[in-house]
């Protein structure tokens, strides 16, 4: 009888658990990368697979910042050098480099090419910068974590709507 009360006691505990978590809202992490010498936080919803970097195919006749199309499980991307893009400088090739591809749901077949992960964050960690605004229109807020480096939100949306993303050929 003793273990039908705490079991019912446990159930009435999770129901109350449950309850509260649904009405709290659920945090949403975001992606950090670097890219060159900045670090951006991507929207997971707005991320697809993370995948190491395959084999390249270069495409003549592209800008400088168009890395190629590459094969990411049967399909074929278009590959974007994401500091190359921003800055005009190529990301180093290295072991740590890895392709963050667009989410299906934005309908493009693409994928960034960034210096390397550096893993889920937790928007709570991050203090707002107010004193510098968007210079581009796929930037969001600017932000500092809590050892004083400064991030930068990158709306993929934004940027694979924008027709200089999309015009590849020089």
């Amino acid at each position: 009888m003793a273990s039908r009360t705490s079991l019912r006691q446990f159930q009435q505990d999770l129901a109350v658990r449950l309850s509260s978590a649904k009405a709290e809202p659920a945090p949403s992490a975001r992606l950090g990368v670097q890219c060159g010498e900045a670090h951006w936080l991507i929207d997971l919803t707005e991320a697809g697979e993370i995948m190491p970097v395959p084999a390249i195919a270069p495409v003549p006749l592209t800008r400088p910042w168009y890395a190629g199309l590459a094969n990411a499980r049967g399909v074929l991307v278009s590959v974007v050098d994401f500091s190359a893009f921003v800055t005009g400088k190529p990301t180093p090739r290295t072991a740590e480099n890895r392709l963050v591809l667009v989410n299906a749901r934005l309908g493009i077949n693409s994928a960034l090419l960034v210096s390397r992960m550096l893993g889920l964050r937790n928007p709570r960690d991050f203090n707002p910068v107010q004193a510098e605004p968007a210079a581009q229109p796929w930037e969001g807020e600017l932000w500092t974590d809590q050892a004083g480096m400064r991030w930068r939100e990158l709306s993929v949306a934004r940027l694979v709507a924008l027709p200089e993303f999309l015009r590849i050929g020089i």
